[in-house]
């Protein structure tokens, strides 16, 4: 996956191909973006307490069954941001003729989605996005339902988060351009890819840590070879 830096689209395979949208676009379509976002990339973990209000146990369900339950949330929506012109509004799901496994189908098109091409589509949008995969199976049924009560607490919250209208890129925006290693301003910022965005807000949070790192160094407070050797740097790979 190199080369992502000046990368508009991402190619999955000859069909299907990753949109890379400037922030301007995403900061014009915010809430469906990141809904569209959601949806795709969702694992059981994270729709624990949706699934579980369905009937369903989310630790016997796969990322791929759980999107193709979704996947008629997005198929009435314009995916371009994510999927550029790829039409999701006439896929069906239907059995692969060669696995008879579950897979997503455009035949006119000859065009489809199975798990591994999912897992592909999720990857990518993740590195993008710079979205870590969380993924934890319960060891018993009481620590299932420890990690319900949890969930459901956690998405009341959000709930109410959403409530208030609270934009998930602009606070963001706001922070990077009042710091001094950022060189865009409210304007400019809008050109950058959504890469290049969170990119450079991975290095910027990285290279303030090192700053503070080096100062407590200096200061005799910090012992060098305690250091990891990614905090010895101000550079982050």
């Amino acid at each position: 996956m190199a080369g992502l830096l000046y990368a508009r689209d991402i190619r999955v395979n000859d069909a299907i191909s990753i949109h890379v949208p400037l922030v301007g676009e995403i900061l014009d379509a915010e809430d469906q973006y990141f809904e569209i976002i959601s949806t795709v990339i969702a694992t059981p973990y994270d729709m624990m307490v949706q699934l579980d209000d369905a009937g369903i146990d989310f630790t016997k369900i796969t990322a791929f069954e759980l999107f193709c339950l979704v996947f008629s949330n997005i198929q009435s929506v314009d995916t371009s941001l994510v999927f550029g012109d790829l039409d999701l509004s006439v896929m069906q799901p239907a059995l692969s003729p060669d696995t008879k496994e579950l897979v997503l189908v455009d035949t006119e098109r000859n065009i489809a989605i199975d798990r591994a091409v999912h897992e592909q589509i999720c990857q990518i949008i993740r590195k993008l996005l710079y979205i870590p995969k969380v993924e934890k199976k319960p060891a018993n049924d009481e620590a299932k339902r420890y990690m319900l009560q949890r969930a459901r607490k956690r998405l009341e919250r959000r709930k109410r988060q959403e409530q208030d209208n609270k934009s998930q890129i602009e606070d963001i925006i706001i922070a990077l351009v009042n710091t001094e290693q950022f060189s865009y301003n409210y304007e400019t910022v809008r050109d950058l890819t959504v890469y290049q965005f969170y990119s450079s807000l991975q290095q910027i949070s990285h290279k303030i840590k090192f700053d503070n790192t080096m100062s407590g160094y200096y200061a005799g407070n910090v012992k060098f070879e305690d250091l990891k050797p990614e905090d010895r740097t101000w550079l982050r790979s």
